[in-house]
């Protein structure tokens, strides 16, 4: 077979999977990593924020889950981050920046997780800069699983 040949096969799979599996591309959405941790643990999660549409990101939205302590924040290069507060705790973090359609940016922190519960459920938001929101947490059935951190017992 000719390379010629393979390169055309090679791209003739790739584009009936795109038609036929068009889902694939749909699980780029807003996530938080990783999706498995402990109870107790201090993790280090990363939020990824893709531009999936035509428009542009300007801002994503996490709500911090009740139990969860956020100890440290990444630093922000090229974007800005602010904090919702209670009491000490942070409950909410807004990032600001503009993502461009086709590309992403990850943003990170460190928490420590609770000591009870089989998992995290978090609030995802990713708004654009013709104003659209999109909510990655609930989907059309039910909780969406790029929103959620299994826990595991705590290993003694």
């Amino acid at each position: 077979m000719s390379y010629r040949t393979h390169t055309q096969k090679v791209l003739a799979t790739i584009v009936a999977a795109a038609v036929v599996f068009p889902s694939l591309a749909a699980q780029a959405h807003t996530s938080i990593w990783p999706r498995e941790s402990r109870l107790g643990a201090t993790e280090r999660y990363t939020v990824r924020v893709p531009t999936e549409g035509k428009v542009p990101t300007t801002r994503a939205e996490l709500e911090v889950p009740a139990g969860v302590i956020v100890e440290v924040l990444s630093v922000p290069v090229g974007w800005k981050q602010s904090v919702k507060r209670d009491n000490d705790r942070i409950v909410a973090i807004t990032w600001e920046m503009n993502i461009p359609p086709g590309e992403f940016l990850e943003f990170g922190f460190v928490a420590r997780n609770p000591r009870e519960g089989t998992e995290l459920v978090w609030t995802l938001r990713q708004i654009y800069a013709d104003g659209k929101v999109e909510d990655f947490t609930k989907g059309p059935q039910g909780i969406r699983p790029t929103a959620v951190t299994k826990l595991a017992p705590r290993v003694q």
